[in-house]
C-alpha cells in the first residue's frame, strides 16, 4: 500500500533513510552511498518541514511490517517536479519497491502539482544509479551541481571531487 506520509511516520522515515543510504545497515543493499559520503543523509526536523510544506510530498510504501520505502516529490514551478530520498529497506530491495514508488511519485508529481517533467539529481560517480533510473527513461541533460561540500546536512564527503548529475524525464497524467 503506498500513501502520503504524516508527521507520526517522522522517526520511521529517519531510520529508514539512513539505513538505505548510510553506515553498516545500508551496505546490504545496492543502493548505498556510505562509500562516497558518511554522517547523515537527513534529519528529523527536515522532513516534518517535507509534510507539513505544500510544495513537496513523501510517499510511503508499507507491508504487514511497516513502512519499506519512500520517495518525496517536491514541486519545482513551471511544470517540473523534483524526486529525490527514494529509499528502500536494504532487506528488500531488488524486489521492485522502488521502481513501484518512482511510478507513484509521477503519477503524483503530475496530478498535484501539474508536473510535466520529473528531475532528480544523483553523485556523478554513482554509475550503477544512475544506469538504474535511465533504464526507467531518465535520461541526462549534461548539467551538473556542485556538491554541498560545507553544509553537514548532506553528509560528509570521503572525497572532494563528488557532484550532481542531473536527470529528466517527460511525465504525463
Amino acid at each position: 500500500m503506498t500513501r502520503f506520509a504524516t508527521l507520526a511516520d517522522v522517526p520511521h522515515l529517519h531510520a529508514l533513510i539512513e539505513s538505505a543510504y548510510r553506515g553498516e545497515s545500508a551496505t546490504k543493499g545496492w543502493t548505498h552511498e556510505s562509500y562516497l559520503l558518511g554522517g547523515q543523509r537527513t534529519d528529523e526536523a527536515s522532513l516534518k518541514t517535507i509534510i507539513v510544506g505544500s510544495a513537496a510530498r513523501i510517499i510511503v510504501i508499507e507491508d504487514e511490517s511497516g513502512i519499506i520505502g519512500c520517495v518525496q516529490i517536491s514541486d519545482q514551478g513551471g511544470g517540473t517536479s523534483y524526486l529525490g530520498l527514494l529509499a528502500v529497506n536494504p532487506n528488500a530491495q531488488a524486489g521492485g519497491i522502488g521502481s513501484r514508488l518512482i511510478d507513484v511519485a509521477e503519477r503524483e508529481a503530475a496530478s498535484l502539482f501539474n508536473a510535466r517533467r520529473m528531475e532528480m539529481t544523483v553523485i556523478g560517480r554513482r554509475h550503477e544509479l544512475i544506469a538504474y533510473y535511465e533504464r526507467r527513461g531518465y535520461a541526462q541533460t549534461g548539467e551538473t551541481r556542485p556538491f554541498p561540500y560545507d553544509d553537514e546536512k548532506f553528509g560528509i564527503a570521503q572525497s572532494r571531487d563528488l557532484d550532481f548529475v542531473v536527470l529528466e524525464k517527460a511525465i504525463a497524467l
